[in-house]
């Protein structure tokens, strides 16, 4: 395996500060990551392997200019901070975000503690649309900002539930505990994820950029801004073309060539507009 080519990742994301593992850098790193590698799954939308080895990660995310889910972010992300120095553990969560109550979901999320001489912080640039775009204090009950939405921690016994503070309302996003995660137990979620004929990442496109003054948010055909201030504008797409300028517009994603995307796409507008 060869070593994390820091200066093609410096470049990606715009980063020209120190090369040492303080709390200033990683806070910085992380929002620049959250800002310009974006959240994607046209991978496993149009079938195409999706490896998670540091070669493959910094092929498409880094030399490809692509985006990823949860495995691909945090696992290359782990990758750098490690290589800077950091000790970072793999952790393992349970999705709640619009998951109803009684439903209990697999631990399909990938995130990241990092400890530091002054605490441990829990680091996470791959959850969509609630991406955090700062690290956070590994400590419940405080309200924590970000360029983005607060968030806070709750423990219970030994689970911790992140949420996040939208429009004046707590809600979950997913729920964790401190036991490291290994490789191989990611890589049986990601081929779940990126194989299983009901997944959403498989039936549709999702895609998530956290911008400096807003978050980008695209779910097949519809495409929504949310603001710091709480607006949201939302727009419906309604062909593969519009869809496509999303993606390579406010996504900033570098489409890879496939025959069958326009197909693909085509047939989820057709499916979104009958629904």
């Amino acid at each position: 395996m060869k070593p994390v080519d820091f200066d093609a990742y410096f470049a990606r994301i715009g980063y020209g500060g120190r090369f040492a593992p303080t709390l200033e850098a990683l806070r910085e790193i992380h929002a620049l990551h959250a800002a310009a590698i974006p959240f994607e799954n046209l991978s496993a939308f149009l079938g195409e392997p999706i490896a998670l080895d540091l070669d493959s990660l910094q092929q498409k995310l880094v030399r490809g200019r692509r985006g990823g889910w949860c495995f691909e972010h945090n696992l290359l992300f782990r990758h750098v901070l490690r290589g800077m120095g950091y000790s970072v553990k793999p952790l393992a969560a349970r999705v709640r975000w619009n998951v109803p109550p009684n439903v209990v979901t697999p631990r399909s999320h990938c995130l990241l503690r990092v400890s530091l001489d002054s605490g441990d912080y829990i680091a996470d640039v791959g959850f969509g649309g609630q991406s955090l775009t700062a690290p956070l204090r590994l400590e419940p009950d405080i309200e924590q900002a970000t360029p983005h939405e607060p968030y806070r921690l709750r423990l219970a016994a030994d689970k911790y539930t992140l949420e996040s503070r939208i429009a004046g309302e707590w809600l979950p996003l997913y729920v964790f505990d401190l036991q490291e995660q290994l490789q191989p137990d990611f890589e049986v979620s990601n081929w779940y994820l990126a194989h299983h004929p009901r997944s959403q990442f498989v039936t549709g496109v999702i895609a998530a950029r956290a911008a400096a003054d807003r978050r980008h948010a695209l779910r097949n055909t519809r495409y929504a801004e949310h603001f710091p201030d709480g607006r949201t504008e939302r727009r419906d797409l309604g062909s593969p073309a519009e869809v496509r300028e999303i993606l390579e517009g406010p996504m900033q994603i570098h489409i890879p060539p496939s025959a069958d995307l326009d197909a693909r796409l085509a047939a989820m507008v057709s499916a979104q507009g009958q629904g």
